[in-house]
């Protein structure tokens, strides 16, 4: 194991397209860890190589990696930039040690730009901002920073200029040496240092001028030599430059062109060099799984171990791969402890994540990023940690589930099959959520999107031979009645044999909302005797299953027994529970019977520009709002609604259309309400057409 201090965990951040595949690429093959620059759109990439990505040019899953860098070994995590896989993106915040949040220089922020960069705020992660892609047309560093300052939570303090832009991009200027970095022709990433051209000499003395000032409002010392002698020198401004994106003060901007590999050299210094090692992170902070007492972890080789699981990787040939990040200690293999499932894991040979590779490694220190395979009972969130020195961190919570599908097999009969390979998947992605909807019978699948659930059919498909069809779910809907019946239900049948007769009088209502079903007997005199009397509630039940208007369940309502007739010979359980039935049927018909609608609990984060139009579809979709607040931290406004199920299963897609992504919402059942009479009459037309 190395030297802690020359360790770095990175992640890659930024919306989808902006380029962080490419610059994790360009950052391997310039420091010599691959042999030639992979590209996305080519399929060579050795970060995106799952069949779903290369064919959507798209990261869905975090991927991972390691190069050496003048002594330096980094582990690199390449994220995902879509709505639909952002849950990669927060956990890897959790676990990386640092970031670089890359921007583009054409489209600069975007709306997942935004949201994601929340991410990196919540968790003070220090970080690099890189402009990327100043090779191409309509590139534009002013306006990007400008963009940057206005738009995200960061202090962008530039230490490196572009030298000419689009096709004329042809270095950089560091202005904390002072120097000109020009690329080498090709791909090779390299620089050569030259002198700073004499057209961009005015401009970098303006920058510098502004980089010493925000470094010196990092330190009082620095402020107070700044003052005095009105420059810092490179080691002071080096310095300090170090200490403030540590701390979380500044954010330093670096600039290159990620896919062509102008300049990446430049980048691999400054991770060296600004970005901190896990010894530099804050002490962590824990739970003793036995006390329930705080316990704090030093990020150090020589402290109790510990690590927490945050990607589990399912495979039908390897079996179940276990990804962690060690947060101190150092583990040499043999046996860990699971401190959430209070049991003890069997670790064979540790596993360095190198892209679609895995390396075997000796040991595994803080910082590093490893796995193992065929862990019996650990799962994604779990801490494994030292049996002497036990300690749960945090969970890694999810991001909700927005959207769902109903699920079917392509061949029928292969159902138990589906839902096997499909409850696979759930340990590979914890914002999958599979349930059986008990009244409709279908089996449904929820995801984080429309594009979320389609990858997710497209690997069960690729892993597990196992085609579905996909389709909107039917609404649960419920009947009641509003007002009150007395009905008799009279089964009277003569065969060759005993017949069968049985005779109830019942008396149904309406319950409170909610209120379930109760049935009471009023029977006096033995009219019916006591042993049939359940027969008849049985028969009630089994009638409530199928209502009146449109077939569905019937919920809220009281039955009274309250009259009826018994045949000495002729009359049975069976007879009864029919008589029940009977009964309950044409009650329900005369009780002005109605249907009922799903209502969910809608909470709608939103930019104040967008909480007009929010609002307004709301009420389109006939929901109500229920409460506004603010959160400060994110600068987001809360809407809190309730709107039915029918009007919000594509929801996901609307509130992205709506608010051009910035918007995130989560759904919960809250409870039934009368579907007005013009939308009920539509409902029951089409229970006809599919039961005629």
């Amino acid at each position: 194991m190395q030297d802690i201090n020359t360790v770095r965990n990175v992640a890659l951040f930024g919306h989808g397209k902006c380029g962080k595949t490419s610059l994790a690429e360009a950052l391997l093959f310039t420091s010599g860890k691959t042999k030639r620059l992979g590209k996305v759109d080519d399929g060579s990439s050795v970060m995106d190589y799952e069949p779903e990505e290369i064919n959507r040019h798209l990261t869905i899953s975090s991927s991972f990696h390691q190069y050496s860098w003048k002594k330096h070994s980094v582990f690199v995590t390449d994220t995902p930039g879509d709505d639909n896989f952002l849950n990669d993106t927060l956990y890897a915040s959790r676990i990386a040690d640092s970031g670089i949040f890359i921007v583009g220089a054409v489209l600069g922020v975007k709306n997942q730009t935004e949201k994601i960069a929340d991410f990196v705020a919540r968790r003070k992660l220090p970080c690099l901002i890189y402009i990327n892609k100043m090779d191409r047309e309509r590139a534009n560093f002013d306006n990007t920073i400008a963009e940057v300052k206005e738009k995200l939570p960061f202090k962008p303090a530039i230490v490196q200029i572009p030298i000419g832009a689009e096709e004329k991009f042809k270095g950089i200027v560091d202005l904390v040496t002072q120097k000109a970095y020009m690329f080498d022709s090709g791909d090779t990433g390299k620089v050569k240092e030259s002198d700073i051209p004499g057209d961009v000499a005015d401009i970098v003395a303006q920058y510098r001028e502004s980089l010493m000032e925000m470094v010196a409002e990092t330190d009082d010392g620095l402020i107070e030599k700044f003052l005095e002698e009105g420059e810092l020198e490179e080691a002071d401004l080096l310095k300090g430059l170090i200490e403030g994106t540590k701390s979380g003060a500044i954010h330093p901007v670096c600039v290159g062109a990620a896919l062509p590999n102008k300049g990446t050299e430049t980048l691999l210094n400054r991770i060296n060099d600004l970005l901190p090692s896990p010894a530099e992170r804050p002490t962590l902070l824990g739970t003793d799984p036995k006390t329930k007492e705080l316990v704090e972890r030093k990020p150090l080789p020589d402290e109790p171990f510990s690590a927490q699981v945050f990607k589990t990787m399912a495979d039908p040939y390897a079996g179940t791969l276990t990804i962690f990040r060690v947060f101190s200690g150092t583990l040499k293999g043999d046996t860990v402890f699971n401190a959430n499932k209070d049991a003890a894991e069997k670790v064979g040979q540790l596993l360095s994540l190198e892209g679609k590779s895995q390396n075997p490694v000796d040991s595994a220190g803080p910082g590093m990023i490893v796995a193992v395979a065929k862990l019996k009972g650990t799962s994604t969130g779990d801490t494994l940690c030292d049996a002497k020195a036990p300690i749960v961190y945090d969970a890694l919570e999810p991001m909700p589930y927005v959207i769902s599908y109903a699920v079917a097999p392509a061949k029928k009969g292969d159902e138990e099959k589906l839902f096997s390979s499909i409850a696979k998947m759930l340990d590979e992605d914890p914002t999958l959520k599979l349930i059986r909807e008990e009244q409709t019978g279908e089996l449904l699948l929820s995801g984080v999107g429309q594009i979320h659930i389609e990858v997710t059919c497209e690997k069960v498909k690729r892993k597990y031979g196992n085609e579905m069809s996909l389709s909107v779910p039917k609404i649960p809907y419920k009947e009641t009645i509003k007002g009150k019946a007395r009905v008799q239900g009279k089964h009277k049948k003569q065969t060759g044999g005993h017949g069968q007769y049985a005779d109830s009088w019942i008396e149904i209502e309406p319950m409170p909302r909610s209120g379930g079903f109760e049935f009471v007997d009023k029977i006096v005199g033995g009219v019916i005797p006591r042993q049939y009397i359940p027969a008849v509630e049985k028969g009630v039940l089994e009638a409530m299953q199928k209502g009146v208007l449109a077939g569905y369940p019937m919920v809220d309502i009281r039955v009274s027994l309250v009259d009826g007739s018994f045949h000495a010979v002729d009359s049975s359980e069976m007879a009864f529970k029919i008589s029940g039935s009977m009964a309950f049927k044409k009650g329900a018909q005369e009780a002005k019977p109605v249907l009922l609608e799903p209502i969910m609990n809608m909470t709608i984060k939103v930019t104040k520009d967008n909480v007009g139009d929010i609002i307004g579809d709301l009420n389109g979709r006939r929901g109500k709002v229920m409460g506004m607040d603010s959160d400060q931290e994110s600068k987001r406004e809360i809407i809190s609604a309730q709107a039915p199920m029918a009007e919000i299963q594509q929801y996901a897609a609307d509130i992205t259309s709506i608010t051009g992504g910035r918007g995130t919402f989560s759904v919960e059942f809250s409870h039934y309400e009368e579907l007005p009479a013009q939308l009920a009459d539509k409902v029951i037309e089409a229970a006809k057409q599919e039961n005629p």
